[in-house]
């Protein structure tokens, strides 16, 4: 009986592990893609290689259809995640330690009154969605590539 007790909750708490931490390590989780060394795309969006990446994307989806892309830098750091699907992923898992700088973000300002943009020096975070479509990035401004902007986190 014990053992299945420790089984469902291992069951549970597995997609919360596949989860990036914004500032940590990448998720341990395996990627549904494969791991695609950041690089321009072409305009058919194919990407092409080039050994001088700065970053490397990888990109999982849960068992709740939200796609998260962790971006992370060559020191094994995850400067920046994204996410799209239709519910938000679970934030306390996605920012770690940044969690209370989006719950603060977040109580600062109305609700419902558009999407939620919030920046103070060590961390930036858009959200937004409706009912069945949500979508976001946060990042760690100091961590960002110098060629990388914030409109190349898709």
């Amino acid at each position: 009986m014990r053992l299945g007790k420790i089984a469902m909750l291992a069951t549970m708490l597995s997609p919360l592990a596949s989860y990036a931490t914004l500032g940590g390590a990448p998720s341990a989780g395996t990627p549904t893609q494969t791991m695609l060394r950041a690089a321009p795309q072409s305009a058919a969006g194919v990407v092409t290689a080039s050994a001088a990446a700065p970053y490397i994307t990888r990109e999982t989806r849960d068992s709740n259809g939200v796609t998260i892309r962790e971006y992370v830098l060559s020191s094994n750091i995850v400067f920046a995640v994204t996410w799209e699907g239709p519910i938000r992923p679970d934030m306390t898992a996605l920012l770690g330690s940044y969690f209370p700088n989006f719950v603060a973000a977040g109580e600062s300002r109305a609700r419902g009154t558009g999407p939620l943009i919030e920046s103070n020096g060590d961390f930036r975070i858009e959200s937004a969605g409706r009912l069945g479509h949500f979508f976001g990035m946060a990042y760690l401004p100091r961590l960002m590539p110098a060629n990388v902007r914030p409109g190349d986190l898709k």
